[in-house]
């Protein structure tokens, strides 16, 4: 089984080399690794998800039987003022390779990577895999977009050949996530002895790499079509996060001390972006599904900071 991963290089990409099987579905893996820069020592090839000829080049000679686009633009602030390359990436990108899968083959498949941010963060319950979107801010637009796009191409019902796979919070031990920069910053204001504040009236549920990268597996091992959610277990705030990042971080020995945490409003935090204040995704079926148990959210983030260099 042929694979075009693209996003190779970034943090859910890397996780997903990774941990890559060597049979799918009873057939070897092909692994076809690319980024938006190639990188022959690293076996990374070539692809620029912002510019359309690139996708459908990719496509034509690589003749993929799936595509795992997890590749994306992630900078939700900065995405506000590059709207147009958001756009690009996480909207017409998606689109272009489900065109072309659609043009080379008649029977090869999508995963697409989507987000809590579709969802406007309103509701008191966890979203349904069905409910219709309203984000708040661009990269939330973009990556419906990139989510509808993908679904009038080649389909997410039964009959359909794309998967998308929504998920919250994703961070790992590598690339740029909210666990590296407070790791930094606990190490920062303990050494200043100052207190860390962070934004307590948001909820969600950190995710690990580590274990979207399984779905991500177990939805190609098992040909799963559709609109699936995944995230780890359980639901925290950022507060509840950085605390636990201190917490667990020291006891790992990561960091030699922890910073005192203080929680605050969004008000106190204006950021460029409007963020949902609730982003649980209800993921009970898509956990049946794939026949997977999630890890609950800190036993998962104890995995996680074994990996992390100090």
């Amino acid at each position: 089984m042929r694979v075009l991963l693209t996003g190779a290089s970034g943090q859910l990409g890397r996780a997903l080399r990774a941990s890559a099987p060597k049979m799918v579905s009873g057939t070897s893996l092909e692994l076809i690794c690319t980024a938006r820069c190639a990188d022959s020592g690293s076996g990374l090839f070539e692809l620029d998800l912002s510019n359309p000829e690139s996708c459908r080049e990719a496509i034509k000679i690589w003749q993929p039987d799936w595509v795992l686009n997890v590749g994306a633009y992630t900078a939700v602030d900065k995405a506000e003022k590059e709207g147009a390359l958001a756009y690009a990436v996480n909207a017409k990108a998606p689109r272009s390779l489900a065109i072309a899968l659609a043009e080379f083959s008649s029977n090869s498949r999508m995963l697409q990577i989507s987000t809590d941010f579709v969802f406007n963060g309103l509701q008191g319950s966890p979203y349904q895999t069905d409910q219709s979107f309203d984000p708040l801010n661009v990269y939330g637009v973009t990556k419906a977009e990139g989510e509808t796009a993908v679904h009038e191409i080649l389909g997410t019902n039964s009959q359909g050949r794309a998967t998308v796979l929504r998920t919250s919070w994703v961070y790992g031990p590598v690339g740029s996530n909210f666990l590296r920069t407070m790791l930094k910053l606990h190490r920062q204001c303990a050494d200043e002895m100052k207190p860390l504040r962070v934004v307590a009236d948001q909820v969600g549920s950190p995710t690990s790499t580590l274990g979207l990268a399984k779905a991500c597996w177990a939805v190609l091992e098992q040909q799963v079509t559709g609109i699936l959610h995944w995230t780890d277990a359980g639901a925290a705030s950022w507060y509840d996060f950085a605390v636990a990042i201190g917490e667990i971080g020291h006891s790992e020995g990561i960091l030699e001390k922890i910073a005192q945490v203080i929680p605050i409003s969004t008000s106190d935090y204006p950021t460029p972006a409007k963020r949902p204040t609730y982003s649980i995704l209800d993921c009970q079926e898509s956990w049946k599904v794939l026949n997977l148990s999630p890890s609950y959210w800190r036993s998962a983030l104890r995995e996680v900071i074994h990996f992390v260099s100090a």
